[in-house]
């Protein structure tokens, strides 16, 4: 291992007075740092600009460029090192000066060589940190269409996305609310054969079913109050391109049958109306609901769910797919910063630990509103933990955890082996969304069963 992967930064002194930087060149090696010194500030910037350094160190008071024009020409040049200041003592509102000209820290002299090593120490983590963000950033690139990630779950989706869009089957999407079901619909769109026609979007859990039915099925003048003029219906506007129905297990029983028919037969009739008109289009399904549970509980039908399900797609849940969480809110930062008009370069270090130790029930949209009211709050460069959600940073007590058999030794306190069965299942079913078929396959139990024990249990979907 080289002297500059042990060493624990790399530091740029800037004092006018030589001595003290011989001084600090002998003394900051003996707590792990590398030194440079410059006794002006314009050689300063010209070595910043040649070399890497995670800290520089600058004396306020010199002849020539100050501390202070030194922070705001680092500033104006969007050099990243994070710029410690040494003042004067009594020289206070001098140093807040330098902060507001971008300075990270100052420390007043005389300087004791453990505190200055504590904060430089501070500085190069803030910095290396900085690195990490911007290679995160530059990872973003992969990833597929509009989605992004670089995780094992998501390179897998990626690869099968990639497949899948080259045909023209039917594709059901499953995953939790706020996965990313609309981006990988319109992945497979844009890369597939009817790329250059159109994508039709519709939420089926999001309007009545009369307004849901002539939505899809369009309508003629007259065949309802309101109705004043013929309306086309969304499948036929998508024809030769792209139906995509989110959230399609919410639709009622009596518009799956119409769908089916549309899928088997190719035709739609508008409601009200007489004639049939041909359609071809490509249907993408998408839903968090078990399909599977809810066909044998009457609420949705067979013959629709095997038209929908030629090709199924599983999306992970945003606690599944590890780093990613710091890219995709690395990037929401980035939009809402350019969109409130604030420079937020991203998250401290503990609040970046805080993202990631956190389960994201809401998955991606939590995440994005969550990044949204940070950079709304943040009044730093960084966004810190206080900028976060409390339900964010108590990690502690983030869903997912699973804390079965308390430790106290008290028989009394002790769980039944029901009482166990009872939280791990319903634990299995919070990470699988409530899935109830897969968590079936998780716990070793066939589907009867386990619908038997929720009964018993009193657990109803989502807990």
């Amino acid at each position: 291992m080289s002297e500059r992967e042990r060493a624990v930064g790399r530091v740029l002194v800037v004092d006018d007075d030589a001595d003290m930087c011989d001084y600090l060149a002998t003394a900051l090696p003996l707590h792990g740092f590398e030194v440079e010194s410059r006794t002006e500030g314009e050689r300063a910037l010209e070595l910043l600009a040649k070399e890497e350094f995670d800290v520089l160190l600058t004396d306020l008071n010199m002849p020539g460029m100050s501390g202070i024009a030194l922070c705001q020409e680092a500033l104006a040049r969007e050099v990243s090192v994070p710029i410690v200041v040494l003042t004067a003592f009594g020289s206070t509102d001098s140093a807040y000066e330098a902060i507001r000209a971008g300075a990270y820290d100052f420390l007043t002299k005389p300087i004791e060589v453990e505190a200055l090593a504590l904060v430089l120490q501070r500085a190069a983590a803030h910095h290396q940190l900085q690195q990490e963000v911007e290679r995160l950033r530059a990872a973003r690139t992969a990833g597929y269409g509009d989605m992004i990630g670089e995780s094992p779950p998501m390179r897998r989706l990626f690869e099968l996305v990639d497949k899948v869009a080259r045909t023209d089957s039917a594709v059901l999407i499953c995953g939790e609310t706020g996965t990313g079901k609309e981006l990988v619909a319109n992945a497979l769109h844009t890369h597939g054969p009817r790329a250059e026609r159109r994508f039709v979007a519709l939420n089926c859990a999001a309007m009545p079913e009369g307004l849901l039915e002539s939505e899809l099925f369009g309508h003629v003048k007259g065949a309802f109050s309101g109705a004043t003029a013929d309306r086309v219906g969304l499948l036929r506007e998508a024809d030769g391109g792209t139906l995509f129905l989110d959230e399609v297990g919410d639709m009622p029983l009596s518009l799956q049958a119409k769908l089916l028919r549309v899928l088997q037969d190719g035709v739609v009739r508008p409601v009200g109306g007489q004639s049939e008109h041909k359609v071809d289009v490509r249907v993408l399904a998408a839903t968090h609901r078990d399909l599977e549970t809810a066909i044998e509980e009457g609420r949705f039908r067979e013959d629709l769910y095997f038209r929908l399900n030629v090709i199924r797609l599983d999306l992970p849940p945003l606690r599944a797919r590890g780093q990613d969480v710091l890219h995709l809110a690395e990037g929401f930062v980035a939009a809402q910063a350019r969109k409130l008009g604030k420079r937020v370069a991203g998250f401290d270090h503990d609040a970046s630990a805080a993202l990631l130790a956190y389960d994201w029930p809401g998955n991606v949209r939590e995440l994005m509103n969550c990044v949204e009211r940070a950079v709304a709050l943040t009044s730093g460069p960084q966004i810190s933990t206080e900028d976060l959600p409390p339900k964010v940073t108590d990690s502690g007590k983030a869903p997912g955890s699973l804390h079965l058999i308390p430790f106290d030794r008290d028989p009394e306190q002790l769980p039944t082996i029901e009482e166990l069965e009872r939280r791990y299942a319903e634990h299995v079913l919070d990470v699988v969304g409530w899935n109830k078929s897969l968590a079936a396959k998780v716990l070793g139990l066939d589907r009867r069963t386990l619908y038997r024990k929720l009964d018993r249990w009193k657990l109803a979907d989502g807990g």
